[in-house]
């Protein structure tokens, strides 16, 4: 019994030895890592940053009736070219039939002061040439007459104007409706038989048509807070519009907001650029724009790939690990410039023909897999 038990054991004590020598010799056998390396080169950087807003003209007014009626014709469709004084549209005025009674009463009660004013004149006329009365007795008997005529006719002229809204009916009545600048009609938000009100000092009216110069087009946008601070009145920018197979067009910039409005958490600022358009491109307003800025750049500085810097955990501080004469890598502190999201400017810690770890082994051999693909 002894003996069986010493053979298994032997036997046990004989697999575990087989095992740890293939233990130690796997381990032993694992292939050391080769790192990469990169080196520092000369480059141009820029900085830019992405403002996204909309192509407007710079000029668009909204022609609104000067009386409440009915919108009678339209003269003109949406797209249309119009020249300044062109006619739009006509309005069909409804009289407010209590003012139109009112109107007619005040005719009636100022002819008769007419009338009567007359038949004192031609009196006192009579009278003041036989001597009866002093020459001031007449003339104020004459200004009386010259009152009431007055009266009289600007009662009718009242008249005339509560129930067809003008008196002659020409291109200065405020029934024609006519365009204030040339340009585009963009929009004609009301129809033939249409009620419309007129525009107040307490109602803007109703909008007849909208008229704007697309030959003058202005980008508006918002930036974020961080980035504001970087930009200046009539620097030269791109606005890229989507719209038109990402064509780019010339922009320079005249509005940067004072103020700034919290949008989902952020501080946003208002900008606008005037946009040089081409005479044969169709621009329509409302267009989705981007605009791209430039926020600095610099020609022929030392920069690294951005993805060799490392941090260290405690002080944030960047590094990156150089091959020494030796083989092996040591850490090398490094002072970082401007970044355009690729390379990094480095002004301190490394000089040209450095050798520089990749130290994100990972990432580069899946870069490797994404080229290859």
């Amino acid at each position: 019994m002894n003996k069986t038990v010493k053979i298994i054991l032997g036997i046990i004590l004989l697999i575990l030895l087989v095992f740890a020598l293939k233990y130690f010799k796997d381990s032993n056998a694992k292939e050391v890592v080769d790192y990469k390396i990169e080196l520092p080169f000369y480059s141009s950087l820029d900085t830019k940053t992405v403002a996204t807003g909309k192509l407007n003209p710079e000029e668009e007014i909204e022609l609104k009736p000067q009386i409440s009626g009915i919108v009678d014709q339209i003269f003109v469709e949406e797209g249309d070219l119009v020249r300044k004084g062109d006619l739009i549209a006509k309005i069909r005025v409804v009289p407010n039939e209590q003012a139109l009674v009112s109107a007619k009463s005040r005719i009636t009660s100022l002819k008769l002061s007419f009338e009567n004013a007359k038949t004192l004149f031609n009196r006192n006329k009579t009278l003041f040439e036989k001597g009866v009365i002093s020459k001031q007795d007449f003339e104020n008997s004459e200004l009386s007459l010259n009152q009431s005529e007055e009266n009289y006719s600007q009662s009718k002229n009242d008249y005339q104007i509560i129930k067809r809204g003008s008196l002659s009916g020409g291109s200065s009545a405020n029934t024609t409706i006519v365009a204030q600048i040339a340009g585009t009609v963009l929009e004609i938000p009301v129809r033939e038989g249409d009620q419309v009100i007129q525009s107040n000092n307490f109602n803007a009216g109703t909008t007849i048509a909208t008229i704007a110069d697309m030959s003058k087009m202005i980008f508006e946008g918002k930036v974020d807070e961080s980035e504001v601070g970087k930009l200046e009145e009539g620097k030269a920018i791109k606005v890229i519009l989507g719209a038109i197979n990402e064509k780019e067009f010339p922009a320079t910039l005249t509005f940067v907001a004072p103020k700034g409005v919290e949008q989902n958490g952020a501080v946003q600022f208002t900008i606008k650029a005037d946009v040089e358009i081409e005479a044969s491109t169709k621009i329509r307003a409302g267009y989705s724009a981007n605009a791209e800025i430039e926020i600095e750049s610099k020609d022929s500085v030392l920069v690294i790939k951005e993805g060799l810097l490392q941090f260290n955990r405690i002080t944030e501080k960047p590094f990156v690990e150089l091959l020494n004469d030796d083989g092996n890598f040591e850490i090398k502190k490094v002072e970082i410039g401007l970044s355009d999201g690729i390379n990094v400017e480095i002004t301190e810690g490394v000089e040209e023909g450095d050798k520089i770890k990749v130290w994100n082994k990972a990432s580069e051999e899946n870069n490797e897999d994404e080229d290859d693909e």
